[in-house]
């Protein structure tokens, strides 16, 4: 192994948060070590955790095993339990260079986690760039303020604080300088943005002004967003920038209103056809990606038929599909639970529902000029996410003309242009 081994899960937020860490480790000369950053979205996904921590063990019997992530933060006794372990860390540690300083001399306690509830600053990493050059994530936004019943992130990440805007232009500008051609803004609740900060900041005013002082930017993409909370500027730029890219991840859960009650959520049925009919006015090209939940305690089979005819209201194209997970300390978990057979089919349902959806998308490409932005030699993204194998292809983080010829099924197929 190299020195620093970092295993991710779950969200874009971490990715960028593991590339902090890798910094922080690196310059506390923290010797041979797996760092292993928590998701804490569903059960499964502590599971898996707890898998990779055993399976870093048996790997590297001599190496310096360090858990941090949301499951850590909620649960550090869990963690701290394992024979595998030497150190827990919590999410506000994590990104700090004094944590890693006190790991790199053994000056730090088995167990670093602290009130995540009273962070009420985010401050902003300037990294030098990631693993590859075909994009890199900015940090603009932590934590959340919301309550839906099923989440438990809120208690993993704290409350909603935003990165001022200045070190956010600064370090976009730094990865731009560094080759980057696509910068993803990232976070916990990114469309909660700017509320904490002084003046008038929105997610929308935040963009423009990346756009406005890093000309050089070739594409701006978001991470997933709330619709409800999407400002009037961000929807003028959606209409009037081309650099900023056509595909939104929506944050929707489910299709059916007393669900979405129950749920919390501060949205209706209604307000993500809208949002969705909108926003493609304004940007005809526009695709858009959406999480939702199977199996939620309470729905109905006339419940879940809405959340899966949602997919063509909206014109949904990327699903994220989640079977609920009852996650102990939210209130849904104490809600009338459904069998977890029930679950299962409907969360099949709707994944096989968005693979249609999702073909019926790569098969009306076809003859189409594209840009694509390479990830390795021969895949890459075009513009509105959709994956691309391309023959004739180039380095990754190049950026390729191509014209799509076909599609595998799940990505298109395309040849780069001379």
């Amino acid at each position: 192994m190299s020195d620093i081994e970092i295993i991710t899960f779950g969200c874009r937020l971490n990715a960028y948060e593991s590339e902090v860490m890798r910094e922080h480790a690196r310059d506390a000369g923290l010797g041979r070590a797996v760092i292993v950053n928590t998701c804490a979205v569903t059960q499964e996904s502590v599971r898996q955790a707890r898998q990779a921590i055993r399976r870093a063990r048996r790997e590297h019997p001599d190496a310096k095993i360090v858990v941090t992530g949301c499951a850590a933060q909620i649960d550090p006794a869990a963690f701290a339990a394992m024979a595998e372990v030497d150190h827990v860390i919590g999410n506000q540690e994590k990104t700090q260079a004094s944590t890693f300083q006190g790991l790199g001399i053994a000056d730090t306690e088995r167990v670093k986690v602290n009130d995540i509830m009273s962070v009420t600053e985010t401050a902003g990493h300037l990294i030098e760039g990631f693993g590859t050059k075909a994009r890199a994530y900015v940090q603009i936004q932590n934590g959340c303020d919301h309550r839906c019943t099923f989440c438990i992130i809120p208690f993993g990440r704290g409350p909603s604080r935003s990165v001022p805007a200045g070190e956010v232009v600064a370090q976009t500008r730094k990865l731009v300088e560094n080759g980057y051609a696509e910068i993803v803004l990232t976070g916990v609740d990114i469309t909660a943005y700017g509320a904490d900060l002084p003046g008038d900041l929105t997610l929308g005013k935040l963009a423009k002004k990346i756009l406005g002082l890093v000309p050089e930017l070739k594409r701006l993409r978001l991470s997933s967003i709330d619709s409800v909370e999407a400002d009037p500027t961000l929807l003028r730029l959606i209409a009037e920038e081309e650099r900023l890219m056509p595909h939104l991840h929506l944050s929707l859960q489910s299709g059916d209103d007393l669900i979405l009650k129950r749920m919390k959520r501060r949205h209706s049925r209604q307000d993500s056809v809208k949002f969705c009919e909108t926003v493609r006015a304004l940007r005809p090209d526009m695709v858009f990606g959406a999480d939702l939940i199977a199996g939620f305690p309470t729905e109905s089979d006339d419940m879940f038929a809405n959340s899966l005819s949602l997919i063509d209201d909206c014109g949904l194209t990327f699903l994220h599909v989640f079977p609920f997970s009852a996650r102990q300390g939210t209130p849904a978990a104490r809600m009338r639970q459904l069998n977890g057979r029930v679950i299962a089919t409907r969360a099949a349902s709707l994944r096989d529902k968005g693979l249609a959806a999702l073909k019926g998308h790569l098969v009306s490409a076809k003859g189409r000029r594209i840009e694509v932005l390479m990830e390795s030699e021969t895949t890459g993204r075009a513009l509105d996410f959709t994956p691309v194998l391309i023959e004739a292809g180039s380095y990754p983080g190049s950026l390729v003309d191509a014209v799509v010829s076909g599609d595998d099924g799940g990505a298109l197929i395309a040849r780069g242009m001379a």
